[in-house]
């Protein structure tokens, strides 16, 4: 009974946490954005004591359940495990292994220190849910576009708009190249040892495990019943029963409940650790099992098509991104340095985007963390959706019209770019769609008002959102752009 109750609750949170990467509707980020809140790192990096102390009482009552119900990238390495279970002869494949406390160790100080010290990019690569991000965004967001697109040309035929056409794209080799890697390590671990990454890799995993030795209910084994057949040690994903010895190693094991599935005995049960262990622990047991995560779930929950330049029938060549001599980061971020320091690069902000401009930066200092680009969008002022889905505090929610007013950038006209002189035609694009009024268009002659204009640009109302940038007609590279600035502010 606890083992389904593990995995209901595992599909459950699974599936909404996939789903906030994969919606571009915006419709699962207004009920269930703070099951990314709930992740431990994100709510670390935001300071989300609430989160963070119920976590680990979470952990303190019921062991390491965040690993195998909450966190995407475990419930991620059981379907690969299951999976190969499948095969013949592979349903019980385990064995205990002493555990790896040398290498969690140095795992968890390295990745400490690379986020105390702003190299986020190292942190990022071995946090779960930034890597399960990844990979949701990278590899599993395309594909459910693309069945999103072809619902979309059927229903079209069938006078129903019902769906509608989203454009795929890969919004970074390198990020692309990063989550494929991160999801070939995790499956073949998986596949051949169950949950060798938790127990050796994640800090996530030895953070939780210090609290899961002292948890109030675990497993435990009761050696007038056992009949020492090892199938619970054989089912163990964790590889943490050792029955030769008469133990569990509670820092790696993820209360997944097989051993009490595998038992045929009735020798192992959820419950106190103790001396001796009542007929009735395992019902006692259960109840406090549903009524304490029933209470961290709603505990949590309190706290916690793109448009374009229509060219007709002729081929118009992609913009390229110009050489920003700062990145853009949201207007929430507060500062360079700030978003640096708190982003895990788990591409939440990107998939939830509905003006495509953020894409995981390719650069060695921000690398797979999100920066803005205007080639095929701009920031609209009144859009917060990147600031309401961020998990840990690297872009603060702001009012709406407090964003319509917060610098990220200024615009510069390049005027070797403009083909106001390289055409000799009028334009004005970038002025008309500004939306703050910061560029007015000035004639080449001042002493002829019917001379052709050019923009210039007033740094003192320009908010950067890049509307400029997107609109104008030159290829391939825009006329205007904006760069960046260190530190936002209000204008």
């Amino acid at each position: 009974m606890l083992r389904k109750i593990r995995i209901a609750l595992a599909a459950m949170f699974f599936v909404l946490i996939t789903l906030l990467f994969l919606d571009f509707t915006g419709t699962i980020h207004q009920y269930f954005s703070w099951i990314a809140s709930i992740q431990l790192v994100p709510a670390i990096l935001a300071l989300n004591v609430g989160v963070v102390i119920g976590l680990i009482v979470l952990t303190l009552l019921l062991g390491r359940v965040y690993c195998s119900v909450i966190c995407p990238l475990g419930v991620l390495q059981d379907v690969f495990s299951w999976i190969s279970s499948k095969r013949k002869g592979a349903k019980l494949r385990f064995a205990y292994s002493k555990p790896k406390t040398a290498l969690r160790v140095v795992v968890l100080i390295v990745f400490v220190l690379a986020m105390t010290l702003g190299v986020g990019a190292i942190g990022a690569l071995i946090a779960p849910y930034s890597a399960y991000g990844r990979i949701a965004s990278n590899l599993f967001a395309p594909l459910y576009y693309w069945a999103n697109n072809i619902l979309a040309y059927f229903a079209e035929r069938a006078d129903s708009y019902t769906f509608y056409t989203v454009e795929v794209q890969i919004k970074g080799v390198a990020t692309f190249v990063v989550a494929v890697i991160t999801l070939i390590v995790v499956a073949v671990m998986a596949w051949r040892s169950g949950r060798v990454y938790c127990n050796t890799i994640c800090p996530v995993g030895t953070i939780l495990g210090f609290f899961a030795k002292y948890s109030i209910l675990k497993p435990v084994i009761d050696k007038s019943k056992c009949g020492g057949c090892k199938l619970c040690e054989r089912s163990c994903k964790s590889s943490c029963i050792n029955i030769d010895g008469g133990e569990i190693d509670y820092s790696r094991c993820v209360a997944c409940m097989d051993c009490l599935n595998s038992c045929n005995k009735g020798a192992i049960r959820y419950a106190r650790k103790s001396n001796n262990v009542q007929a009735d622990d395992i019902d006692k047991s259960r109840h406090r099992f549903l009524a304490v995560t029933g209470a961290a779930i709603a505990t949590a929950m309190v706290k916690a098509t793109e448009k374009t330049i229509d060219g007709g029938l002729a081929v118009i060549e992609d913009k390229k991104i110009p050489n920003r001599n700062v990145p853009i980061v949201p207007g929430g971020a507060v500062s360079l340095q700030h978003f640096t320091n708190h982003c895990t690069a788990c591409q939440l902000c990107v998939s939830a985007c509905p003006n495509n401009v953020l894409r995981p930066s390719q650069s060695l200092d921000m690398f797979m963390q999100p920066i803005m680009s205007y080639e095929t969008g701009y920031c609209r002022p009144e859009c917060t959706r990147c600031a309401e889905v961020c998990p840990t505090d690297a872009i603060r929610p702001l009012p709406k019209e407090e964003k319509m007013m917060r610098k990220i950038g200024t615009a510069i006209w390049v005027k070797d770019n403009c083909i106001i002189l390289s055409d000799g035609v009028e334009c004005g694009n970038c002025a008309r769609h500004c939306p703050n009024g910061a560029i007015s268009m000035q004639p080449l002659d001042s002493s002829d008002d019917d001379s052709l204009k050019f923009p210039v640009v007033n740094p003192e109302r320009c908010i950067g959102c890049g509307a400029c940038e997107y609109v104008c007609p030159a290829r391939p590279f825009s006329a205007i752009y904006v760069d960046g600035i260190e530190v936002h502010r209000t204008i």
